[in-house]
């Protein structure tokens, strides 16, 4: 399989959807810190019959030394009490053949490739040759970088090494910009990967996006509208004492509350109902666009008068780069495409342009219509 821009041919057959009519949730600590942290966190977690795997980080790669890299080896065993006396499936993040083989021995359901890793096609390659021959469903986060086919290519080579249980996270990208959140989520991308990967079951992880816990919720039910399969949501059972993290992880009881809050029905949201309120939403926000946009229209023409009144050029190059600069800065601070926002904007300036230039093209009429009257 190659890596363009085409639909790749993976068939999955995915042990990694439990959800049902709902989606799966993934859910557990950033980081295993210690077997009671795991087991307070899981039996909290348990209570809620909607969550389905517990994650745990047990190796973190972080951006520089010195820093709380995970317990290790250590983790898994706890990993495994939890699983004994909860239930409940695991799933860790390795990055290399050690990882690997130490998740495998200690029975771990479920592995995902990180973020830092699927920009690596050699660490992503080492993984798939350490899983061959292997039946364990893998999930892969979206690169660090806004690069697509790096996450496709991470697909094709686990594909290649003969893992056929496949999933996708959503986790956000760096950018200049990220503001308010930790990774913008660059909404797009959700149906950009669906049409070069279809059938791959797609998560989103509303943490790392996120970064804070009061945005949790709006960037979950996003996820939810944009039709992904299921969440992966940190969870702790102190999360401002945790080690890695901390303001993007909730509580068990915290997490009940989010959930409570979500529609998170999957036939619900896919229904022809739905589909009709959501159709008339944009109507309405349609209708409440145009009318901003005639309101606009009418103070740009006042402002013409204005310049042709004190004889000003109509084209204020200053003023115009500070509209730009605040249009866009606002668009990144609320995760809107700048791009698309600098679009629109150019088009509104050359309307407002062409009817100050109207205004001022009309002078000569309206004074000599004036200078008959007074006649």
């Amino acid at each position: 399989m190659s890596s363009s821009n085409s639909t790749l041919n993976i068939t999955t057959d995915s042990k990694i959807l439990r959800g049902g009519s709902i989606p799966t949730l993934i859910s557990g600590p950033c980081s295993a810190e210690s077997e009671e942290q795991m087991l307070q966190t899981a039996r909290g977690l348990i209570q809620d019959h909607r969550v389905h795997i517990f994650r745990a980080g047990i190796w973190k790669p972080r951006t520089r030394p010195g820093l709380f890299e995970g317990v290790g080896r250590v983790g898994l065993e706890w990993l495994q009490t939890v699983k004994q006396e909860t239930g409940l499936p695991t799933a860790v993040e390795v990055a290399n053949t050690q990882h690997v083989e130490e998740a495998l021995k200690h029975g771990v359901d479920i592995l995902w490739v990180g973020a830092r890793t699927t920009v690596n096609p050699f660490s992503v390659q080492e993984v798939a040759d350490a899983l061959r021959g292997v039946d364990i469903p893998v999930l892969v986060k979206n690169p660090v970088n806004p690069d697509i086919q790096l996450w496709l290519g991470a697909l094709e080579r686990l594909n290649q090494a003969g893992i056929t249980d496949l999933g996708l996270i959503h986790r956000g990208f760096s950018t200049p910009n990220n503001k308010p959140y930790r990774n913008h989520p660059k909404w797009e991308t959700i149906q950009q990967i669906r049409a070069l990967a279809p059938g791959i079951p797609l998560f989103c992880d509303p943490s790392h996006i996120a970064g804070r816990r009061d945005l949790l919720e709006t960037v979950s039910q996003q996820a939810l509208h944009l039709g992904v399969d299921g969440l992966m949501i940190e969870s702790h059972i102190n999360p401002d004492v945790a080690l890695s993290d901390a303001s993007q992880q909730v509580t068990p009881d915290a997490l009940t509350l989010l959930l409570n809050n979500l529609d998170l029905d999957h036939e619900h949201l896919a229904s022809p109902e739905q589909l009709q309120d959501l159709r008339n939403l944009i109507d309405r926000l349609d209708h409440d666009l145009i009318n901003v946009l005639f309101l606009r229209s009418d103070v740009s023409k006042r402002i013409g008068e204005y310049k042709r009144a004190n004889a000003l050029d109509i084209f204020q190059a200053n003023r115009w780069k500070e509209i730009m600069e605040d249009r866009t800065r606002l668009a990144s601070e609320i995760g809107v495409d700048e791009g698309f926002v600098r679009a629109i904007f150019d088009a509104i300036h050359q309307h407002s342009i062409g009817v100050q230039n109207g205004v001022l093209s009309e002078a000569p009429a309206l004074k000599k219509s004036e200078n008959s009257v007074e006649k």
